[in-house]
């Protein structure tokens, strides 16, 4: 048989040789993070990939086993899914490219289908089942970094467009920058753009032991002492840091702007329109220092978002106005010297 296809999210483990262990689990055994082995059913028709470990995308074939981890997503234009909907025949869904397994329980009609599944089993190592956390981060949570925060309106709001805008302005003022996605779905194409806008180290909730941010808080507080450690244990001068999703949603992100507490210099929103803006400000009841995406995508979305919340959008797709937020953020993080 050939070896599984591993997604992206097993990155941070060391697996046995192949062939290795795999046995059904005890349903009250599961939990978030579990690593398991699934069978790729038949399809028709276009479906989403995994995403392998080294970033890239590829679609298995039916009959191919492919090894993940339960999780639970919760996206407000996509889907929603947990490993605590599946049924006893075992069948499931890849809820994200980057392996988060769970059983989908709505979906967008705008949304690709997902790779359907069935649970063969769960990864056995030394007689025990093999989970995320086992390889997890730790750390006892010190971080002193200044931070810029990438905060959103919802998904695909442009907050990583955004933070690779903001990572390369730091980098031309001589800033080493880490940069980590540490709230939202597993996908490890979003750290990769920001090593590929000149981040000198990334992260993201993964190396923490998460298929997902939708965690107990304690549970993701805990997770992200471990990563928060990391990135302050790098030569970086600066952080930045994206919210996925939107940080009201079950994600965390109220929880992770609570642990940088006064660490914040700066805040980026990326909106999908103004009304959104004023939604946010009004639910989140936080200050936010520029406004991007869509909503900054005419001069009407620009007008209007000043008009509504005071506060200012730009097109950061325009390189015209990168000028704009390098200048912004000088002024709230010195940049290094020597």
């Amino acid at each position: 048989m050939n070896p599984p296809v591993f997604s992206s999210l097993t990155r941070i483990a060391e697996f046995p040789p192949w062939p290795f262990p795999y046995e059904p689990v005890d349903r009250s055994r599961w939990d978030t993070g579990d690593f398991v082995v699934a069978e790729v059913l038949p399809f028709g028709g276009p479906v989403d990939g995994i995403e392998l470990p080294n970033g890239r995308v590829c679609i298995p074939m039916a009959g191919d086993l492919v090894v993940g981890a339960f999780g639970v997503r919760h996206a407000t234009l996509e889907l929603t899914g947990t490993y605590e909907a599946v049924g006893p025949d075992g069948l499931m869904d890849a809820l994200t490219e980057g392996g988060c397994f769970g059983a989908i329980t709505s979906r967008s009609r705008f949304t690709p289908a997902a790779l359907p599944l069935r649970y063969l089993g769960h990864v056995m190592a030394d007689g025990r089942p093999m989970r995320m956390s086992d390889w997890a981060l730790t750390g006892p949570g010190d971080f002193g970094l200044p931070v810029v925060l990438l905060a959103g309106t919802s998904m695909s709001a442009g907050k990583t467009y955004s933070g690779r805008v903001a990572v390369r302005e730091l980098k031309r003022q001589g800033h080493t920058v880490v940069a980590a996605k540490l709230t939202g779905a597993c996908r490890r194409h979003d750290t990769l753009t920001f090593q590929d806008a000149g981040a000198d180290a990334t992260f993201d909730f993964v190396d923490g032991g998460l298929p997902t941010s939708i965690a107990p808080p304690e549970r993701f507080r805990q997770a992200m002492d471990g990563v928060l450690s990391a990135m302050a244990a790098t030569e970086a001068t600066v952080a930045v840091i994206e919210a996925g999703a939107s940080p009201l949603e079950p994600y965390n992100g109220g929880t992770l702007a609570d642990m940088l507490g006064d660490h914040v210099r700066f805040v980026i929103l990326a909106a999908s329109d103004p009304y959104a803006v004023v939604g946010i400000q009004t639910a989140w009841k936080r200050s936010f220092d520029l406004v991007a995406g869509p909503t900054a995508n005419t001069a009407a979305g620009v007008g209007l978002v000043k008009e509504l919340s005071g506060l200012d959008a730009v097109d950061l797709m325009d390189p015209n106005n990168h000028a704009l937020l390098a200048e912004r953020l000088k002024a709230a993080i010195q940049p290094p010297t020597g």
